[in-house]
């Protein structure tokens, strides 16, 4: 007869998944590392394939297995809220591992404020943070990833969002340039010094050009780097001109030894939202983590350093 997957089977796939080892699996699942190999032996039955295979001193999953992997994360995720629904938590006891996808100009000021305020109610909870690959929702509703941090609305019906805050971008220079001595450089001062841009995509183009163009003017973009963190760094040891979220340029400056200073245009704010699966909408876990998050950005100082350094009145 052949074998039968139940829920304490897929959880033990979950974890050889997560963990890629049989010793690591059974740490996570406080179980015995006989046990948990003997599990194993049961998956590859139920499933009809190896699930991890040797790859030199360690194990690698086959395709099957991660084909596999985020819709049994979705279905112990669906099974979670259904056990747990209208019950209260202990958070303090709770020992969960949230995947969140977030934006690099976001994680830069958002993941310190955000591991702070879970850890000190859950111990037990980690924070895996994933940069963005691929902005699918498909991720969302398959479970690889629990959170979604970043600019965007939400695509589709079943994909929920909220507004963490807004933010805008400012300009940042290295602490001696000559444009730190004005509290707001004109946009023909900022176009007479080389430009760094930040861009995934690695476009030298963005919402500043725009109102150049409108203004008769025209900036000279030296160098385009993939991050907003790279950006600052850059500006840090040149001559550069860069832009950067606020909170970034705040946090962030009097350690690098930059100044930030309000740009002459009008450029539009960027709202950063939160976004999660309409299944993970009443999961108390989950719902916890959504409002330790956003209670922790509205605290004063929350995501920002006492250290910011802004350009003279």
């Amino acid at each position: 007869m052949p074998e039968q997957l139940d829920l304490n089977l897929l959880r033990v796939f979950d974890a050889l998944l997560r963990e890629g080892g049989v010793t690591a699996a059974s740490e996570r699942l406080h179980l015995s590392i006989p046990a948990t190999s003997r599990a194993l032996g049961r998956l590859r039955r139920a499933m009809n394939d190896p699930i991890l295979v040797r790859a030199g001193r360690g194990m690698a999953p086959t395709p099957f297995a991660l084909r596999t992997a985020p819709r049994v994360r979705s279905l112990l995720d669906e099974a979670a809220a259904l056990i747990s629904a209208d019950r209260e938590i202990a958070i303090g006891e709770l020992e969960r591992t949230f995947t969140i996808r977030i934006n690099d100009g976001v994680a830069a000021t958002l993941a310190t404020t955000a591991v702070d305020a879970t850890a000190a109610l859950a111990p037990g909870v980690v924070l895996r943070f994933v940069t963005e690959g691929s902005e699918s929702v498909e991720a969302l509703r398959d479970g690889s990833v629990d959170l979604d941090i970043g600019v965007g609305d939400a695509a589709a019906p079943d994909i929920r969002t909220a507004v963490l805050y807004r933010e805008r971008m400012v300009g940042i220079v290295r602490a001696d340039s000559p444009l730190c001595r004005r509290r707001r450089p004109t946009l023909r001062q900022l176009c007479g010094r080389p430009h760094v841009s930040a861009s995934r995509r690695g476009r030298a183009r963005g919402p500043l050009d725009d109102a150049l163009d409108a203004a008769g003017l025209q900036r000279h973009v030296a160098a385009v780097v993939p991050t907003f963190a790279v950006a600052a760094l850059l500006v840090s040891s040149s001559r550069y001109v860069g832009l950067v979220p606020q909170r970034l340029a705040e946090q962030y400056g009097r350690t690098l030894g930059i100044r930030w200073f309000p740009l002459a245009a009008d450029l539009p704010e960027v709202e950063v939202r939160l976004l999660w699966h309409a299944r993970l909408d009443a999961d108390p876990a989950q719902r916890w983590l959504r409002d330790t998050i956003r209670d922790a950005l509205c605290e004063p100082g929350g995501g920002k350093s006492a250290g910011a350094v802004r350009t003279p009145e």
